[in-house]
């Protein structure tokens, strides 16, 4: 797979959201929707609003059955996404000027394709980024 980085004749390229990784960066999607299967991805050095820091998967508690709901997985992604932040940023979530999304298994990639991975952005709210923000300190 491509990374960020290595994206040089294109200024995006769209790849599936399985398929994002930490040091990807991304252009918001142009349309909110319920599902997601695609991510508009650019180099880190373009403008973007989006950077990729963790994939954590989610570990069902022993004998749960089937989709945990979009509550139980919410709960799981904002804590492992704040526990992934400061490894990746260099800087505690609550200390920085950026913020983090993330995006969650829906119900039907959870039962059709066995997907638990919850993946965790950076993102702002104001200028674009313009580089990486690993170790960036913000």
């Amino acid at each position: 797979m491509l990374t960020g980085c290595a994206l040089f004749d294109r200024e995006e390229r769209s790849v599936s959201v399985f398929d994002a990784e930490p040091g990807d960066c991304f252009l918001v999607p142009e349309e909110i929707t319920a599902e997601l299967t695609e991510l508009r991805q650019v180099d880190c050095g373009r403008p973007h609003q989006q950077e990729a820091y963790a994939v954590v998967d989610y570990t069902p508690t022993e004998g749960a059955q089937g989709y945990p709901g979009d509550a139980v997985l919410k709960d799981f992604a904002d804590g492992s996404c704040a526990a992934e932040f400061a490894p990746y940023v260099g800087a505690d979530y609550r200390d920085s000027t950026l913020f983090f999304t993330y995006l969650l298994p829906s119900a039907r990639s959870w039962e059709q394709g066995d997907d638990r991975a919850v993946t965790c952005f950076i993102t702002t709210t104001g200028a674009p980024l313009a580089e990486s923000v690993r170790d960036s300190q913000l």
